[in-house]
Protein backbone atom coordinates (compact mmCIF):
# COMPACT_ATOMS: atom_id res chain seq x y z
CA UNK A 1 0.00 0.00 0.00
CA UNK A 2 1.23 3.63 -0.24
CA UNK A 3 2.41 6.01 1.77
CA UNK A 4 -0.17 8.71 2.80
CA UNK A 5 0.73 12.05 1.46
CA UNK A 6 1.97 14.92 3.22
CA UNK A 7 0.06 17.51 0.50
CA UNK A 8 2.91 19.27 0.33
CA UNK A 9 2.13 19.66 -3.62
CA UNK A 10 -1.08 19.32 -5.24
CA UNK A 11 0.64 18.34 -8.46
CA UNK A 12 3.75 16.69 -9.93
CA UNK A 13 5.36 19.57 -12.41
CA UNK A 14 5.62 17.69 -16.26
CA UNK A 15 7.10 19.79 -18.89
CA UNK A 16 5.94 18.72 -22.44
CA UNK A 17 5.16 19.99 -25.14
CA UNK A 18 1.54 19.97 -25.86
CA UNK A 19 0.78 17.32 -29.07
CA UNK A 20 -0.17 19.36 -32.53
CA UNK A 21 -1.43 16.70 -34.41
CA UNK A 22 -5.09 16.87 -35.85
CA UNK A 23 -6.55 13.93 -34.54
CA UNK A 24 -9.45 12.92 -36.75
CA UNK A 25 -10.99 9.92 -34.01
CA UNK A 26 -12.16 10.23 -30.49
CA UNK A 27 -9.00 9.02 -28.56
CA UNK A 28 -8.96 6.50 -26.32
CA UNK A 29 -8.04 7.40 -22.23
CA UNK A 30 -6.74 4.94 -20.71
CA UNK A 31 -6.79 5.54 -16.98
CA UNK A 32 -3.99 4.79 -14.50
CA UNK A 33 -5.10 3.86 -11.00
CA UNK A 34 -3.58 3.73 -8.01
CA UNK A 35 -5.67 2.01 -5.35
CA UNK A 36 -5.76 2.53 -1.65
CA UNK A 37 -6.33 6.07 -0.35
CA UNK A 38 -7.38 6.84 -4.29
CA UNK A 39 -10.40 4.63 -5.36
CA UNK A 40 -10.45 3.17 -2.00
CA UNK A 41 -9.71 4.11 2.07
CA UNK A 42 -8.21 1.68 3.73
CA UNK A 43 -4.55 2.41 5.13
CA UNK A 44 -5.80 5.78 6.30
CA UNK A 45 -8.25 3.81 8.52
CA UNK A 46 -5.98 1.79 10.25
CA UNK A 47 -3.25 4.56 11.21
CA UNK A 48 -5.51 6.98 12.15
CA UNK A 49 -4.12 9.61 9.47
CA UNK A 50 -8.14 9.99 7.39
CA UNK A 51 -9.61 10.73 10.98
CA UNK A 52 -6.44 13.28 11.93
CA UNK A 53 -7.48 15.46 9.02
CA UNK A 54 -10.81 16.10 9.99
CA UNK A 55 -9.86 17.55 13.55
CA UNK A 56 -11.78 15.56 16.13
CA UNK A 57 -14.54 15.70 14.05
CA UNK A 58 -14.48 11.84 13.24
CA UNK A 59 -15.00 9.35 15.65
CA UNK A 60 -11.65 7.89 15.33
CA UNK A 61 -12.48 4.68 17.38
CA UNK A 62 -14.99 3.89 14.64
CA UNK A 63 -12.69 4.43 11.87
CA UNK A 64 -10.42 2.41 13.10
CA UNK A 65 -13.04 -0.65 14.30
CA UNK A 66 -13.67 -0.25 10.19
CA UNK A 67 -10.51 -0.19 9.06
CA UNK A 68 -9.84 -3.75 11.10
CA UNK A 69 -12.80 -5.05 9.72
CA UNK A 70 -12.06 -4.51 6.26
CA UNK A 71 -8.49 -6.54 7.02
CA UNK A 72 -10.26 -9.50 8.27
CA UNK A 73 -12.67 -9.79 5.82
CA UNK A 74 -10.00 -9.14 2.79
CA UNK A 75 -7.84 -11.71 4.31
CA UNK A 76 -10.73 -14.25 5.25
CA UNK A 77 -11.64 -14.20 1.52
CA UNK A 78 -8.18 -14.82 0.31
CA UNK A 79 -7.55 -17.29 2.21
CA UNK A 80 -10.87 -19.15 1.88
CA UNK A 81 -11.42 -18.55 -2.00
CA UNK A 82 -8.31 -17.46 -3.52
CA UNK A 83 -5.23 -19.45 -2.45
CA UNK A 84 -3.53 -17.06 -0.57
CA UNK A 85 -1.78 -19.33 2.21
CA UNK A 86 -0.84 -21.22 -0.77
CA UNK A 87 0.87 -18.84 -2.40
CA UNK A 88 1.23 -15.53 -0.75
CA UNK A 89 5.15 -16.25 -0.91
CA UNK A 90 4.82 -15.97 -5.30
CA UNK A 91 3.37 -12.66 -6.13
CA UNK A 92 3.79 -11.89 -9.45
CA UNK A 93 3.04 -8.73 -11.48
CA UNK A 94 -0.57 -9.39 -12.88
CA UNK A 95 -2.48 -13.24 -13.30
CA UNK A 96 -1.49 -13.84 -17.04
CA UNK A 97 2.34 -12.88 -16.35
CA UNK A 98 2.42 -17.33 -16.57
CA UNK A 99 0.52 -17.79 -19.04
CA UNK A 100 2.84 -19.28 -20.83
CA UNK A 101 3.13 -22.25 -18.21
CA UNK A 102 -0.24 -23.63 -18.60
CA UNK A 103 -1.30 -26.05 -20.56
CA UNK A 104 -4.92 -25.30 -20.65
CA UNK A 105 -5.90 -28.22 -18.04
CA UNK A 106 -9.17 -29.01 -17.26
CA UNK A 107 -9.38 -27.53 -14.03
CA UNK A 108 -13.00 -28.70 -12.73
CA UNK A 109 -11.35 -31.85 -10.82
CA UNK A 110 -7.98 -30.47 -10.15
CA UNK A 111 -7.03 -31.01 -6.33
CA UNK A 112 -5.00 -27.52 -5.90
CA UNK A 113 -4.63 -28.66 -2.54
CA UNK A 114 -2.68 -31.91 -3.28
CA UNK A 115 -0.16 -30.87 -6.07
CA UNK A 116 2.85 -30.70 -4.44
CA UNK A 117 3.14 -26.56 -5.28
CA UNK A 118 6.32 -25.58 -3.81
CA UNK A 119 9.97 -23.79 -4.13
CA UNK A 120 12.12 -24.01 -6.39
CA UNK A 121 9.79 -21.94 -8.67
CA UNK A 122 11.03 -24.44 -11.31
CA UNK A 123 8.49 -24.97 -14.52
CA UNK A 124 6.24 -27.80 -12.80
CA UNK A 125 5.38 -25.28 -9.79
CA UNK A 126 4.97 -22.43 -12.33
CA UNK A 127 2.74 -23.99 -14.26
CA UNK A 128 0.76 -25.12 -10.84
CA UNK A 129 1.09 -20.95 -9.75
CA UNK A 130 -0.53 -20.31 -13.61
CA UNK A 131 -3.48 -23.07 -12.65
CA UNK A 132 -4.44 -21.12 -9.94
CA UNK A 133 -4.41 -17.55 -11.42
CA UNK A 134 -6.70 -19.01 -13.70
CA UNK A 135 -8.88 -19.88 -11.19
CA UNK A 136 -8.86 -16.89 -9.77
CA UNK A 137 -9.63 -15.07 -12.92
CA UNK A 138 -12.40 -16.89 -13.59
CA UNK A 139 -13.71 -16.04 -9.95
CA UNK A 140 -13.11 -12.79 -10.59
CA UNK A 141 -15.07 -12.82 -14.06
CA UNK A 142 -18.03 -14.38 -11.93
CA UNK A 143 -17.86 -11.49 -9.12
CA UNK A 144 -18.11 -12.69 -5.25
CA UNK A 145 -22.20 -13.08 -5.44
CA UNK A 146 -20.71 -16.64 -6.99
CA UNK A 147 -18.01 -17.24 -4.25
CA UNK A 148 -19.62 -15.96 -1.41
CA UNK A 149 -22.85 -17.46 0.97
CA UNK A 150 -25.48 -15.10 1.48
CA UNK A 151 -24.63 -14.64 5.58
CA UNK A 152 -21.15 -13.21 3.82
CA UNK A 153 -22.80 -11.31 1.39
CA UNK A 154 -25.08 -9.35 3.74
CA UNK A 155 -22.02 -9.14 5.82
CA UNK A 156 -19.96 -7.57 3.06
CA UNK A 157 -22.73 -5.16 1.67
CA UNK A 158 -23.22 -3.82 5.58
CA UNK A 159 -19.80 -2.60 5.62
CA UNK A 160 -19.40 -0.84 2.32
CA UNK A 161 -22.33 1.08 2.96
CA UNK A 162 -21.22 1.80 6.28
CA UNK A 163 -17.62 2.47 4.88
CA UNK A 164 -19.08 5.02 2.70
CA UNK A 165 -21.51 6.68 5.00
CA UNK A 166 -18.08 7.19 7.53
CA UNK A 167 -16.21 8.51 4.17
CA UNK A 168 -19.02 11.12 3.45
CA UNK A 169 -19.33 9.26 0.05
CA UNK A 170 -15.88 8.50 -0.81
CA UNK A 171 -16.25 4.77 -2.39
CA UNK A 172 -19.94 5.64 -4.44
CA UNK A 173 -18.17 8.60 -5.54
CA UNK A 174 -15.10 6.95 -7.05
CA UNK A 175 -17.17 4.01 -8.06
CA UNK A 176 -19.74 7.03 -10.12
CA UNK A 177 -16.40 8.13 -12.02
CA UNK A 178 -15.08 4.74 -13.26
CA UNK A 179 -18.88 4.23 -14.38
CA UNK A 180 -18.22 7.38 -16.76
CA UNK A 181 -14.70 6.22 -17.54
CA UNK A 182 -15.57 2.40 -18.19
CA UNK A 183 -17.74 2.10 -20.80
CA UNK A 184 -17.67 -0.91 -22.36
CA UNK A 185 -14.69 -2.22 -19.95
CA UNK A 186 -16.82 -5.34 -18.24
CA UNK A 187 -14.87 -8.56 -19.84
CA UNK A 188 -17.86 -11.16 -20.87
CA UNK A 189 -18.30 -13.43 -17.51
CA UNK A 190 -19.76 -16.13 -19.24
CA UNK A 191 -16.02 -17.07 -21.06
CA UNK A 192 -13.59 -18.47 -19.36
CA UNK A 193 -10.09 -17.70 -19.12
CA UNK A 194 -7.74 -19.91 -21.76
CA UNK A 195 -4.43 -20.32 -21.32
CA UNK A 196 -4.00 -18.12 -24.49
CA UNK A 197 -2.95 -14.12 -23.87
CA UNK A 198 -6.42 -12.44 -23.43
CA UNK A 199 -4.66 -9.31 -23.70
CA UNK A 200 -5.30 -9.12 -27.61
CA UNK A 201 -9.05 -10.98 -26.91
CA UNK A 202 -10.58 -7.43 -24.93
CA UNK A 203 -13.47 -5.78 -26.45
CA UNK A 204 -11.88 -3.39 -28.97
CA UNK A 205 -15.02 -1.01 -28.68
CA UNK A 206 -13.91 0.39 -25.38
CA UNK A 207 -13.86 4.16 -25.65
CA UNK A 208 -11.88 4.24 -22.48
CA UNK A 209 -9.87 2.05 -19.93
CA UNK A 210 -9.29 1.79 -16.66
CA UNK A 211 -6.53 0.12 -14.96
CA UNK A 212 -5.34 -0.76 -11.56
CA UNK A 213 -1.22 -0.40 -10.74
CA UNK A 214 -1.09 -0.55 -6.91
CA UNK A 215 1.67 -1.20 -4.50
CA UNK A 216 0.05 -3.96 -2.52
CA UNK A 217 0.37 -8.04 -3.94
CA UNK A 218 -1.63 -9.30 -6.50
CA UNK A 219 -3.86 -11.44 -5.06
CA UNK A 220 -5.30 -9.51 -2.01
CA UNK A 221 -5.56 -6.68 -4.53
CA UNK A 222 -7.66 -7.98 -6.85
CA UNK A 223 -9.89 -9.11 -3.51
CA UNK A 224 -10.44 -5.57 -2.47
CA UNK A 225 -11.51 -4.86 -6.02
CA UNK A 226 -14.35 -7.21 -5.38
CA UNK A 227 -15.44 -6.56 -1.98
CA UNK A 228 -14.72 -2.43 -2.79
CA UNK A 229 -17.28 -3.20 -6.09
CA UNK A 230 -14.55 -2.22 -8.23
CA UNK A 231 -14.39 -5.02 -10.57
CA UNK A 232 -17.06 -3.84 -12.61
CA UNK A 233 -14.74 -1.21 -13.91
CA UNK A 234 -11.44 -2.94 -13.91
CA UNK A 235 -11.11 -6.27 -15.32
CA UNK A 236 -8.36 -8.21 -13.79
CA UNK A 237 -6.34 -8.30 -17.19
CA UNK A 238 -6.09 -4.82 -15.62
CA UNK A 239 -4.92 -4.97 -12.47
CA UNK A 240 -1.02 -4.72 -11.69
CA UNK A 241 1.09 -5.56 -8.73
CA UNK A 242 4.45 -3.08 -8.05
CA UNK A 243 4.99 -4.99 -5.14
CA UNK A 244 8.31 -6.45 -6.68
CA UNK A 245 8.80 -4.40 -9.99
CA UNK A 246 7.58 -0.97 -9.20
CA UNK A 247 5.20 1.42 -10.82
CA UNK A 248 7.98 2.40 -13.75
CA UNK A 249 7.74 -0.84 -14.55
CA UNK A 250 4.20 -1.59 -14.67
CA UNK A 251 3.49 1.68 -16.78
CA UNK A 252 5.92 0.78 -19.06
CA UNK A 253 4.21 -2.44 -20.15
CA UNK A 254 0.55 -0.41 -19.64
CA UNK A 255 2.37 1.83 -22.34
CA UNK A 256 3.59 -1.06 -24.54
CA UNK A 257 0.01 -2.94 -24.60
CA UNK A 258 -2.35 0.17 -25.08
CA UNK A 259 0.13 3.10 -27.14
CA UNK A 260 -1.38 4.23 -30.55
CA UNK A 261 -1.86 7.33 -32.45
CA UNK A 262 -4.53 8.00 -30.84
CA UNK A 263 -4.32 6.55 -27.13
CA UNK A 264 -3.62 9.20 -24.31
CA UNK A 265 -3.16 8.31 -20.64
CA UNK A 266 -3.52 9.62 -17.53
CA UNK A 267 -2.22 8.63 -13.65
CA UNK A 268 -4.21 8.92 -10.79
CA UNK A 269 -2.81 8.73 -7.46
CA UNK A 270 -1.36 9.73 -4.14
CA UNK A 271 1.97 8.52 -3.45
CA UNK A 272 5.38 9.78 -4.82
CA UNK A 273 5.84 7.04 -6.54
CA UNK A 274 3.29 6.92 -9.40
CA UNK A 275 3.72 10.97 -9.59
CA UNK A 276 7.79 10.46 -10.36
CA UNK A 277 6.60 7.72 -12.83
CA UNK A 278 4.40 9.07 -14.40
CA UNK A 279 6.82 12.60 -15.22
CA UNK A 280 9.43 10.11 -16.32
CA UNK A 281 6.84 8.32 -18.64
CA UNK A 282 5.42 12.25 -19.89
CA UNK A 283 1.92 11.58 -18.44
CA UNK A 284 -0.54 13.91 -16.94
CA UNK A 285 -0.48 13.04 -12.68
CA UNK A 286 -3.74 14.02 -10.94
CA UNK A 287 -3.42 14.06 -7.32
CA UNK A 288 -5.22 13.06 -4.57
CA UNK A 289 -6.01 13.67 -1.29
CA UNK A 290 -8.46 12.60 1.39
CA UNK A 291 -8.18 16.01 3.37
CA UNK A 292 -11.23 18.09 3.49
CA UNK A 293 -10.19 21.09 1.87
CA UNK A 294 -7.23 18.82 -0.82
CA UNK A 295 -8.42 19.97 -4.35
CA UNK A 296 -8.79 16.18 -5.32
CA UNK A 297 -10.79 13.71 -3.17
CA UNK A 298 -14.25 11.97 -3.20
CA UNK A 299 -16.71 13.42 -3.75
CA UNK A 300 -15.03 16.32 -6.00
CA UNK A 301 -13.00 14.75 -8.65
CA UNK A 302 -14.92 14.81 -12.28
CA UNK A 303 -13.82 13.53 -16.02
CA UNK A 304 -13.69 17.23 -16.51
CA UNK A 305 -10.84 17.74 -13.76
CA UNK A 306 -9.10 14.77 -15.45
CA UNK A 307 -9.08 15.99 -19.03
CA UNK A 308 -8.22 19.28 -18.16
CA UNK A 309 -4.82 17.82 -16.87
CA UNK A 310 -4.65 15.69 -19.94
CA UNK A 311 -5.06 18.46 -22.39
CA UNK A 312 -2.29 19.86 -20.77
CA UNK A 313 0.10 17.48 -22.02
CA UNK A 314 -1.46 15.91 -24.88
CA UNK A 315 -3.34 19.40 -25.91
CA UNK A 316 -7.08 20.36 -26.41
CA UNK A 317 -9.36 17.81 -28.45
CA UNK A 318 -12.03 19.21 -29.67
CA UNK A 319 -15.10 16.54 -29.86
CA UNK A 320 -18.86 17.07 -29.56
CA UNK A 321 -19.16 13.38 -28.22
CA UNK A 322 -16.09 14.66 -25.88
CA UNK A 323 -17.48 17.50 -24.47
CA UNK A 324 -21.03 15.41 -23.71
CA UNK A 325 -18.88 13.39 -21.45
CA UNK A 326 -17.67 15.94 -19.39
Amino acid sequence: MNNVSDGSSTHCSITMEPSTDARKNRPTNVYIWDMDETLILLKSLLNGAYMQAFGGSKDSSKGLEIGKRWEKQILQVCDDHFFYEQIEDYNEPFLLSLNEFDDGKDLSDYNFNDDGLTFPCDDSNKRKLAYRHRAIANKYSKGLHNVLDHNMIKQWDDLYKLTDIYTDGWLSSARALLDQTSGRNKTDASQPSSSENTYDNMDTKCKDINVLVTSGSLIPSLVKCMLFHLDDHIVYENVYSSWEVGKLQCFAWIRERFSGPSVRFCVIGDGMEECDAAERMRWPFVKMDFRPKAPHRFPGLTVRIIKHYMEVIYGPFNSADDEKEQ
